[in-house]
């Protein structure tokens, strides 16, 4: 026993050497890293980065309409983030109820209808909301985008005026409001996609130009997102499109975060130099096991696998049960 001690530190001390000499191959690669586009999405439609030879390039490629575009289809987001609290956890006859989790209404719902404390929020909501209206007309968006944000903001103006006239807010009444607004909201969000495509496509075509073609193939993008829009991602649906076919798949890395970083193109470059330098040693520590190095290069865990087949072991729920039957006893 007075032997173990040492001996198990001694083995652990292989790890953190280990770990040592990867971090400092990391943080060498860093450097070593072109070409690479990080794109951190953002509210402008992303902030583009090229690093290509040593430089960088930062820019928003995408034009005002896109935001202004989402800033009115979000409207009725922003009215409902002011009163779901006090929307009540009952569940209406209505036609989205078979798709509300219960557990999730009585989580958000969590002020109850009684309270009266959205009252000033929207109120003053409504004030931003109508100065918004009277200048719509100045803003020269495209026309069909000005008549859908019209009849979204009269649609919201509406329905705020009426909640706070009656002091109530209920489920019935919000899905009264958007329910009409589906089709204004689709042409808002076709207008914003409009213009991401068109900013994209024109950045990525003289970014291509910088890069070369013979160069481009090998081109990284980075795409930073919160993880609730990372699985269908705006910016990398376009950029897919736009890569060498042959290595966007393994190229285009999608880096779901929590929050958006500070330093976005340092966060982006340190995972990908992480990749970079996995998808070699993959091949090289594992040269006769495929299994393993695919786990090494990618997203999965190297012993993912490996617990998967022995979770489906059929001897394993007894075994586990003649172990709780010990513990129990």
């Amino acid at each position: 026993m007075a032997r173990k001690l040492p001996a198990r530190e001694a083995i652990l001390a292989a790890e953190s050497g280990t770990q040592k000499h990867y971090d400092a191959l990391r943080a060498e690669l860093i450097d070593q890293l072109s070409p690479v586009i990080v794109i951190q999405n953002d509210d402008q439609g992303g902030l583009y980065t090229l690093i290509h030879n040593g430089e960088q390039e930062s820019l928003h490629p995408v034009s005002e309409i896109f935001e202004l575009a989402k800033s009115i289809a979000h409207i009725p987001l922003g009215i409902y983030s002011i009163t779901a609290p006090y929307l009540g956890r009952r569940l209406p006859d209505l036609p989205s109820s078979d798709r509300l989790d219960r557990h999730d209404v009585d989580m958000v719902a969590f002020k109850g209808a009684a309270e009266k404390g959205w009252i000033g929020p929207l109120r003053d909501f409504g004030t931003t909301l109508t100065t918004a209206r009277q200048q719509l007309g100045d803003a020269d968006l495209p026309r069909r985008l000005e008549a859908s944000s019209a009849r979204i903001l009269d649609g919201a103006l509406d329905f705020v005026q009426g909640a706070v006239r009656r002091g109530q807010v209920d489920m019935e009444s919000f899905e009264d409001f958007t329910g009409p607004l589906n089709a204004a909201i689709r042409t808002n969000v076709r207008h914003a996609s409009e213009a991401q495509i068109e900013g994209v496509e024109d950045l990525m075509g003289r970014w291509r130009e910088t890069i070369g073609e013979e160069d481009w193939p090998g081109l990284y993008v980075v795409v930073l997102s919160i993880w609730t829009t990372s699985a269908l991602n705006q910016n990398s649906i376009i950029v897919r499109q736009l890569m060498d076919p042959a290595k966007a798949d393994s190229h285009l890395i999608d880096l779901p975060t929590a929050q958006l970083p500070a330093d976005p193109v340092f966060v982006a470059l340190d995972n990908l130099a992480r990749i970079v330098q996995d998808n070699i040693a993959a091949e090289l520590v594992f040269p006769v096991d495929h299994d393993l190095a695919d786990a090494l290069k990618g997203p999965e865990d190297l012993l993912a696998q490996e617990i998967l087949r022995q979770l489906a072991c059929p001897y394993r729920s007894a075994t586990a049960a003649r172990k709780a039957a010990r513990a129990a006893s």
